[in-house]
């Protein structure tokens, strides 16, 4: 899954890379975790903007939240039958900027050593969601918002068995969030595993474990006692994970 993500994209480059009609007053995030507040795209009457919603998505239909539990990734392969997203993935598609994201890697010794996952091209990723407004019974409304996971590539698959699925460029992303015109069936298409190479890594301070801490120091290389995995080429030039 994806449990962790920092997102560090000035207010003003925002707007300019993703369309929208108005920014959003936000500060450099480092360590955004489930439930907090985040800050998701979606279009509404043909306009974009960007709104601040819960990580964590709850369905319009549910009757009270508190008891509902936490749906913070949607499955790509079997988001089109569950319940809570079959009308968010119709009519909810969002996209939540991102800079990197974090994994945990299971060790032999059981010990979980996080990882910072960036795009190789050190451009901002797009990642592919699904929102909802729950409306309560005295007025109150909620947004909230699921991101997607497909599964890992050979590069990532030894640190994760999935990743989020990502809208590499302008014309995917304009799609996905064309909720009027591109019906859910293609939309889901979209959320495929990236190529390796697309991405890279590297392992961060253990202090990532904390919501508490958020600072630029968490995306920082540490040296691990042990080598992290290397890229390697494998029979038919392609990357694999030693």
């Amino acid at each position: 899954m994806c449990g962790r993500y920092a997102s560090t994209l000035p207010p003003e480059m925002m707007v300019e890379l993703f369309k929208l009609i108005k920014g959003l007053d936000i500060i450099p995030r480092f360590n955004i975790a489930p439930t907090q507040p985040i800050v998701a795209i979606w279009e509404a009457q043909g306009q974009r903007e960007a709104h601040f919603a819960r990580w964590g998505l709850v369905p319009g239909w549910v009757k009270d939240p508190r008891e509902f539990p936490l749906l913070v990734n949607a499955r790509a392969e079997s988001m089109a039958e569950k319940p809570a997203f079959r009308d968010p993935l119709k009519h909810g598609r969002c996209i939540v900027p991102a800079s990197g994201y974090y994994e945990w890697h299971t060790g032999p010794d059981k010990k979980k050593q996080p990882y910072y996952i960036t795009r190789a091209d050190g451009q901002p990723m797009a990642l592919a969601g699904l929102y909802a407004t729950w409306s309560g019974p005295n007025g109150e409304e909620i947004d909230s918002v699921a991101t997607i996971t497909v599964a890992a590539n050979a590069q990532l698959s030894e640190i994760h068995d999935r990743m989020p699925a990502i809208l590499m460029d302008r014309q995917q992303q304009d799609e996905w969030l064309n909720v009027r015109e591109v019906h859910a069936a293609e939309a889901a298409q979209m959320a495929l595993p990236l190529e390796d190479g697309v991405l890279k890594f590297h392992p961060v301070s253990t202090r990532v474990n904390s919501a508490r801490d958020d600072d630029s120091g968490l995306i920082e290389p540490i040296t691990l006692e042990k080598p992290a995995p290397v890229l390697k080429k494998a029979a038919g030039g392609q990357l694999d994970l030693f």
